[in-house]
């Protein structure tokens, strides 16, 4: 039997309904609560610029929590068939849990409320991840080292790809009590690391400069490369003659020619070796710079190359003069550098926890799609929103724009998460006032996995042979009859009504076997809609003990 380490907290095994409530403390809720198994109503509220005429399938800004709307891509049809499987790059910047107040938002959670925080939210970015795809977490040292241990259980130790180092501060603070902590960590995982490979990045001035041309080749500047190995090679030991007639007994002990002596006599014959100016130098490969990849990249990034922290809120003030610069924007260089590296033009990048928008920004000049979330609408309003139709306008010149020689163009769809469907009360679990009519009827569709068809009353949705008819109130024989009637041959129906009246259930029965009706808000939260949950959550949990908190 394998034992599995695993990385375990008070609420593991719970849902975590609110990171903390009223009295400052989080609540913790068991799975078969509303709203661990909820999947929320979406409303588009808006465009700028040019949008597809299926706004799901462009840009997108939503305003909600980062977990709803991480279900719904995950889980309504609609979303789903354009981002599960399909996301290239996942970047977050999530809440560093330091323990300061910000402006824009109050970073401070317990680190067990942190941990469920994030796990839940890590889960369902697994499954919007593409084969190939990769998630950047972007944190300091407060919880990076919990974080990398969360990551190796949701995606394996085994896609661990890097862990890259983003010096933040250009000069020391001396005010530090310890030491000036100068940098930022950047955990990267793959959805499969046999699968997912870099981009080079774009190569310096300083690189191209050790590239020269001693004998004119037609080819054009080359460097000199070590023709010797450490590594054994049974065809790598043999004597040498120079053009100038020296003789070579060999490479020296314990090394080896990385290629044979045909090989080395092929390549000679080619002008691929270069033997020094006078013909008697031990042999070297000529490496052309038209035949060499870009840079590979590296784990430390200096802000000289992509920024630090103060001028990513130079960049928002610029944007913004007057206002009050958002707390924690990143550099545009930043990004720039995760999307080049992780992406190609037309990918989609993800980022649920938008901030000022930084990285839509980014993505969106570089050719990316881009969905991103906040939580703030008030972020929303004042930042995220003005800064993306900025960028769309061609009024934002500064950040990435001139590297990536951005003009403006495009656009963005805006989209609001709802409220809960769900009332949980003393006396059970009832529908919220405003679940009627059609609102009521897609919020069920989304929760049960149907594509909306807003015009084929009296269904409402389909998935397969499967069609949804939904009642804004009770289901009897009569409505059971006609729902049946507008059923293509072989097709079944999921009929869900806020009351069943008697005999409504067998007359379906007897009219249509495999068709069903389910009871508002009763059979919209049984175990059967949770179907991401099961397939998301890890193999061979263990429970964890449960801190005793507030209940609802």
């Amino acid at each position: 039997m394998t034992v599995r380490l695993e990385l375990v907290w008070p609420g593991k095994d719970k849902f975590l309904l609110v990171p903390k409530n009223e009295a400052g403390r989080p609540v913790w809720v068991e799975r078969d609560h509303p709203a661990a198994v909820e999947v929320r109503l979406t409303d588009f509220t808006g465009s700028v610029g040019d949008v597809p005429a299926d706004p799901s399938a462009g840009n997108l800004l939503f305003t909600g929590d980062s977990f709803d709307v991480l279900r719904v891509l995950t889980e309504v049809p609609e979303y789903r068939s354009q981002y599960r499987g399909k996301v290239k790059l996942v970047y977050i910047d999530p809440p560093f849990n330091t323990g300061q107040a910000f402006e824009h938002y109050d970073d401070w959670m317990e680190h067990s409320t942190w941990l469920s925080f994030m796990h839940e939210r890590l889960l369902l970015l697994r499954e919007l991840l593409a084969p190939d795809g990769s998630v950047w977490v972007h944190l300091d040292d407060a919880e990076h080292h919990r974080m990398r241990l969360l990551m190796d259980e949701v995606f394996g130790p085994q896609n661990f790809i890097a862990n890259v180092v983003w010096q933040k501060a250009y000069s020391p603070k001396n005010s530090a009590r310890h030491l000036s902590v100068d940098h930022d960590n950047i955990s990267i995982y793959a959805r499969d690391a046999e699968r997912w490979r870099p981009n080079a990045m774009p190569r310096t001035a300083a690189m191209d400069a050790a590239y020269r041309n001693a004998d004119d080749d037609p080819r054009g500047p080359w460097k000199a490369g070590d023709l010797l190995a450490n590594k054994p090679y049974s065809l790598g030991v043999y004597p040498i003659t120079t053009p100038s007639g020296r003789e070579i007994p060999g490479p020296p002990p314990g090394r080896f020619w990385r290629v044979s002596k045909d090989k080395l006599a092929e390549m000679d014959a080619d002008h691929r070796i270069w033997w020094g100016a006078r013909g008697e130098n031990v042999p070297a490969v000529k490496r052309f710079l038209t035949e060499v990849r870009g840079r590979v990249p590296q784990t430390w990034w200096p802000h000289a190359e992509v920024g630090h922290s103060q001028s990513g809120k130079n960049e928002i003030q610029r944007l913004f003069a007057g206002a009050v610069p958002f707390a924690t924007p990143k550099p545009e260089a930043l990004l720039e550098r995760v999307i080049q590296v992780a992406s190609a033009p037309g990918d989609i990048v993800l980022d649920c926890f938008a901030g000022s928008g930084t990285t839509a920004a980014v993505a969106h000049k570089m050719g990316r799609r881009w969905v991103t979330a906040e939580i703030l609408p008030r972020t929303v309003e004042q930042f995220t929103h003005p800064r993306l139709t900025k960028v769309i306008n061609g009024e934002d010149p500064g950040g990435s724009t001139k590297s990536v020689d951005w003009q403006g163009g495009s656009g963005f769809a805006t989209v609001s998460v709802g409220p809960s469907m769900y009332e949980d009360t003393a006396y059970g679990v009832v529908l919220a006032d405003w679940a009627v009519g059609e609102r009521f009827a897609r919020a069920v569709a989304g929760q049960l996995g149907f594509a909306w068809q807003k015009d084929a009353q009296p269904l409402c949705g389909i998935r397969g042979r499967m069609r949804l008819a939904v009642l804004d109130g009770a289901v009897g024989q009569e409505e059971v009859r006609t729902i049946i009637g507008a059923l293509a041959e072989k097709e079944r129906v999921t009929i869900v009504a806020k009351s069943v009246l008697a005999q409504a259930e067998e007359t379906l029965a007897e009219i249509s076997r495999g068709s069903r009706i389910r009871k508002a808000p009763r059979d919209l939260l049984t175990p059967g809609s949770l179907r991401v949950r099961r397939r998301s959550e890890p193999v061979d949990r263990y429970a964890a003990p449960v801190a005793e908190g507030p209940t609802l």
